[in-house]
């Protein structure tokens, strides 16, 4: 190995260790400042959850039980596209595991063995892109519980049934998140993708809610007033923190966007756990490195 991916791999393991002994900043502000308004028995809820990450993060224990699937996204120059992130990546999960910080919970899709270790084939799931253009490497690591991933859901929508103002498509939004009730771990983050065909909706989907701050505004206006208004009109569903009832049933609604065929309007629906362990950093060909999120 040598000094630069020495130096990449110690980065990315400090890191992946602080993103699973915790969430997210913005997410946890979002918490904090959800409690302010919350109902006697909601605002109890998110203590709860407030006081468990205060005490992950100052033990250095996972903040959940779960370490769902990691994704990673990798977004690199050529020169720096050469480090071996894959693999790296992949024995730091494996470390992570051995070391107390994730549970093993990785098992063969139909056999149901476990690994032991958190890996096999497709762990971490990888996203890459190569753009010379940039002068860093950039890694985004997004740890999603799978709990919500029983409530995932998809629609291949007609021009047609998509609805006056999009009613139709609102609608098997806030039916996707009524069906899921408190199941999903609340309060959550919703990410949602539209567009592309199937496959590229779910991409888009786990990518708004798993790269983004919970608490920044989309650049398309738009989508911005989309993301405010279900945020708004789940949060009117009553299901609250941890399904117990009040005002806080979701800290964020994301909306990727691509491009369809005239024909269709594929749209995936991703849940995500109030658990957002979530981090990156860039890396510099000097060695030079940049937190972000």
């Amino acid at each position: 190995m040598n000094p630069i991916e020495k130096q990449f791999t110690e980065v990315f393991y400090e890191s992946l260790v602080r993103g699973v002994t915790g969430v997210s900043p913005d997410i946890l502000r979002l918490l904090k400042e959800a409690r302010e308004d919350e109902t006697p028995q909601g605002r109890s809820m998110l203590d709860a959850l407030i006081q468990n990450v205060e005490l992950a993060q100052k033990m250095r224990r996972g903040v959940c039980q779960s370490p769902g699937i990691p994704c990673i996204y990798i977004r690199s120059n050529p020169e720096l596209a050469a480090i071996p992130v894959r693999k790296i990546a992949g024995e730091s999960v494996v470390r992570a595991t051995r070391e107390g910080y994730l549970r093993p919970s990785i098992v063969h899709p139909l056999t149901r063995k476990n690994t032991g270790d958190n890996s096999g084939p497709g762990i971490p799931n990888f996203e890459t892109e190569i753009d010379p253009g940039r002068d860093h490497l950039e890694v985004i690591v997004s740890f999603k519980g799978c709990g919500p991933e029983l409530f995932n859901a998809f629609k291949t929508f007609t021009p047609e049934s998509l609805g006056k103002n999009l009613e139709g498509l609102k609608r098997f939004l806030l039916e996707s998140v009524i069906h899921a009730g408190g199941k999903p771990c609340p309060p959550i983050g919703l990410g949602v993708g539209i567009g592309g065909q199937m496959d590229g909706a779910a991409k888009l989907s786990r990518l708004a809610i798993s790269t983004r701050k919970w608490d920044d505004r989309n650049p398309d206006p738009d989508l911005d007033r989309m993301e405010r208004e279900l945020k708004d009109r789940i949060n009117q569903l009553g299901i609250g923190p941890g399904g117990a009832g009040g005002k806080t049933t979701a800290l964020a609604v994301k909306i990727g966007l691509a491009y369809t065929h005239t024909a269709i309007c594929p749209v995936a629906v991703n849940f995500h756990c109030w658990v957002g362990r979530r981090f990156g950093f860039r890396f510099f060909a000097d060695g030079r490195t940049e937190e972000i999120l």
